[in-house]
């Protein structure tokens, strides 16, 4: 087949690439971005000059909308009638601009999201303001192109008498580039603008006593003077944006926060609907109703408040977690020379400064052309009248206009131009008063070129012009700041109790590492035996506490694992509970709790003290384990292990190391005693130090803290199904590391070796021999004996085997544990 001329072969990839490239930059210069010089887009700009042409202004009547939206759509904006729209009604609304440009008649929306009222139904007409930003544009002050279908022409940028970009702002999304400029106010921008000309190396210090930062049209607190600056060198930085708020007593007792101005850009409907949310969801308790009570006096919304319930807390609360207060983003990127740039304030008030001299130059340039015609003309006319009778005379022996015309210029020396002028002259102007009239006019028209010849050739001029300008614009639409500036950003602290209705709990945790609260009621309806557990677990902590408190779980892998108390999941006495590792991350699977400490708040007297199964020992602060930020999925380390075998045997958490001992007894039979002020407080990472000079294949039971005088009553369990009471103190205190003394007596045939030690207390031990025995003994059953006796047994080793595990039966009955923790 023939290759047909016309047609080309491209690529998908070329014809995408190129396209979407016009496509990308058609919307970033001609729709989504400001212009650097008047700060308008250019459906905004065509919106102004359109209604501005049609005669649309502020000193005429209001018009239909929609015959505005007409007349932009079929004359210079070929889109959507509905895009338009909607730009005009937003330069008519208050609370989105800081000075409107569009006055509107009829529903323009509101702070709420409601759409406004069709095209159809309102009226609107361009606001004082607008005058200024279109003033002179008839006199040839910017450049004009050709409209879409070239029947008419437009401007490409308005003259603008102020610096509309920044009283303004503006917001856009475009491809690739976005822009948020914040509006400010319009008596500082002049002054800064001002301050600029007269000084142009400004420092952007300097330039912020005059402009301390944005202004919004809805008010609100803005903090963070040092992110201004920075946005304001940038074009980009975070500032914090917080509603005006204030906390009133009511009757009863109570109090209610009223809201009086909200941060810009933020839906009311919406802020109302989430804060009655967080009512409804009780995430926080407190709150007893909201209220949007705005009406056409302004803008209130009420947060009525239970009795005794904290103001100050669930305010705290609302700015953190609804829109009652939000970052706001600078990113100030504007068109600058038919480039995206993103700009800090000098650049913006450089090129605006730049832009109003060439308008002004423009202006000057057009008004001197027109008064060197008018001056030329009136020189005509002045010549004309003084020889008025031989000008009649000339003209009436014409043959007609053109004659008349040719005649003057050959006798008088009458340019082209003056002649006309004389020839279309009305009779009644030839009285003798008019004389002295054009005397007067010539004499202005000298004034009035002197002046704008002097303006043209001289920059100071040129830059008084402008000021004058400006000032005159700050005289007549001047205002207030509404918006009040923070230095510092204030860190939003929210405490506990606002967050938690305080209730007193049952908390339980399981050696295998289920763990749950349940009510107190849920715990007096059941039996304390008919815990919820599995088979074959056991009850590692039962206590009452509080949901403002908090627990630590320590590991024998020397994992620590906070949870607040209120957090932990909320079950029925005889429920199983929640496994650790539901939440929590990389556990080992033979990892274990081994010590639950709960407590109000972190004691930065007390130490813990780890001891573990390879002979180290180690104190740390209470202190070192303050709540981390991601405590929800990951434990903290409590102590570095020194190999995979070793493990925590013991953990205590005390403020009393004066009067206590360590007291260790090994696998082999050697207790060793010395005084806990032996052992060095280091940090949680921290290895430790040894604990007991172990030999071979030996490895510590377990570790007790003792009082270094009275008696302490340990209970020893041997593998071969012995038991032995004996007191702590019996071993002399030594120092640390050392050997220690033998607890038991060394056999040559099948030696005792320990299995089990800890205190004599009150609790029950479950022993568990190789044969699945199971028994319960009370180690208070049993006397004290020697430091060199072997005990009695309680198995029957041939029968029975060894002994395989011992463990401590915790009472599920809560009064012990809680009397323990009251102690604490």
């Amino acid at each position: 087949m023939e290759k047909r001329q016309e047609i080309q072969e491209l690529t998908l990839e070329d014809v995408m690439g190129d396209r979407f490239g016009r496509y990308s930059k058609y919307i970033i210069q001609e729709r989504a971005l400001p212009d650097i010089r008047d700060g308008l887009k250019p459906v905004q700009r065509r919106i102004l000059y359109s209604m501005n042409k049609d005669g649309n202004t502020f000193d005429k009547g209001f018009r239909k909308s929609a015959k505005s939206v007409g007349n932009i759509m079929g004359n210079y904006h070929p889109h959507g009638d509905s895009s338009i729209y909607e730009a005009m009604v937003r330069l008519s609304q208050d609370w989105k601009l800081r000075e409107v440009l569009i006055e509107m008649h009829g529903n323009n929306g509101s702070m709420d999201g409601d759409p406004p009222a069709a095209m159809r139904y309102t009226e609107a007409r361009l606001s004082e303001l607008s005058g200024e930003i279109l003033k002179d544009i008839e006199k040839e002050t910017v450049d004009f192109v050709w409209n879409f279908d070239d029947t008419e022409k437009e401007p490409t940028v308005l003259p603008a008498k102020f610096p509309n970009l920044l009283v303004n702002g503006s917001t856009g999304i475009s491809a690739g580039y976005a822009t948020e400029i914040p509006t400010h106010n319009l008596a500082e921008i002049i002054d800064g603008t001002i301050y600029l000309i007269d000084h142009p190396n400004a420092s952007l210090d300097k330039l912020m006593e005059y402009i301390p930062g944005p202004d919004f049209p809805t008010g609100g607190i803005l903090q963070g003077k040092d992110e201004i600056k920075k946005a304001y060198e940038t074009g980009r930085g975070k500032v914090i944006l917080r509603s005006c708020t204030r906390i009133e007593p009511l009757k009863g007792g109570k109090q209610q926060i009223v809201i009086s101005e909200i941060p810009y850009e933020v839906n009311k409907a919406t802020l109302v609907k989430k804060m009655d949310e967080v009512r409804l969801n009780k995430k926080i308790d407190g709150i007893a109703e909201v209220r949007d009570e705005s009406d056409r006096t302004g803008l209130q919304i009420v947060v009525e408040l239970k009795k005794d319930a904290n103001a100050e807390g669930i305010l705290n609360y609302l700015f953190k977690n609804t829109e009652l207060q939000i970052n706001y983003n600078f990113n100030m990127v504007a068109i600058d020379n038919q480039t995206p740039q993103q700009v800090g304030l000098k650049r913006i008030l450089d090129s605006y400064i730049v832009h109003r001299k060439q308008v002004i130059t423009n202006r000057s340039q057009f008004e001197l052309n027109k008064a060197r015609k008018r001056q030329h003309i009136v020189a005509g006319l002045i010549k004309a009248l003084s020889i008025l009778d031989k000008v009649i005379a000339t003209i009436r022996n014409s043959k007609d206009k053109k004659d008349a015309k040719m005649n003057l210029v050959k006798a008088y020396a009458f340019t082209e131009e003056q002649a006309e002028a004389i020839v279309t002259l009305q009779l009644y102007r030839l009285t003798n008063t008019d004389i002295t009239q054009l005397e007067k006019e010539a004499k202005e028209l000298e004034g009035q070129i002197t002046a704008l010849t002097t303006i043209l050739s001289d920059e100071k001029e040129l830059l008084s012009v402008i000021k004058k300008e400006l000032r005159e614009v700050k005289k007549q639409y001047g205002n207030n700041r509404l918006t009040q500036i923070e230095a510092e950003i204030q860190e939003i602290k929210i405490e506990t109790e606002v967050l938690v209705a305080q209730e007193d709990v049952v908390v339980t945790v399981t050696h295998e590492g289920y763990i749950k609260r349940s009510s107190l009621r849920s715990y007096s309806a059941s039996k304390p035996e008919e815990v919820g557990m599995k088979d074959g677990d056991f009850l590692l902590y039962t206590g009452e506490v509080n949901t403002l408190d908090h627990i630590l779980l320590i590991t024998n892998k020397a994992n620590v694992i906070y949870r607040p108390i209120h957090e932990l999941p909320d079950l029925k006495w005889k429920e199983i509970g929640e496994h650790i590792s539901q939440t929590i991350l990389n556990l080992s699977i033979d990892e274990s709790i081994i010590a639950v400490h709960t407590y109000k708040e972190i004691a930065f007297n007390k130490t813990f003290v780890f001891i573990t199964k390879e002979g180290m020992i180690k104190q740390t602060k209470m202190s070192d384990f303050e709540p981390w930020r991601t405590y929800k999925s990951r434990p903290t380390n409590c102590m570095k292990l020194k190999s995979d075998t070793d493990e925590i045997v013991n953990v205590y958490l005390t403020n009393d190391q004066e009067q206590l001992d360590v007291f260790l007894v090994s696998h082999r039979g050697f207790g060793l005693r010395y005084p806990l002020e032996e052992v060095p407080v280091v940090g949680a990472k921290a290895a430790g130090v040894k604990a007991m000079n172990l030999k071979e294949q030996d490895f510590v039971v377990n570790g007790l803290l003792v009082f270094n005088e009275g008696d302490t009553p340990i209970v020893i369990l041997t593998q071969r199904g012995s038991i032995k009471r004996m007191l702590a103190q019996e071993i002399t205190q030594l120092g640390r590391a050392k050997r220690g003394l033998m607890v038991l007596r060394e056999l040559k045939k099948n030696p005792h070796r320990v299995s089990f030690m800890s205190e004599s207390s009150d609790m029950e031990l479950l022993v568990t021999t190789q044969s699945g025995k199971q028994l319960v003994i009370h180690s208070k059953d049993h006397p004290v004996s020697d430091r060199t006796s072997n005990g009695s047994f309680i198995t029957d080793e041939k029968q029975d085997g060894e002994i395989l595990e011992v463990h401590e039966m915790h009472p599920a009955v809560i009064s012990q544990a809680s009397s323990q923790f009251k102690e604490q």
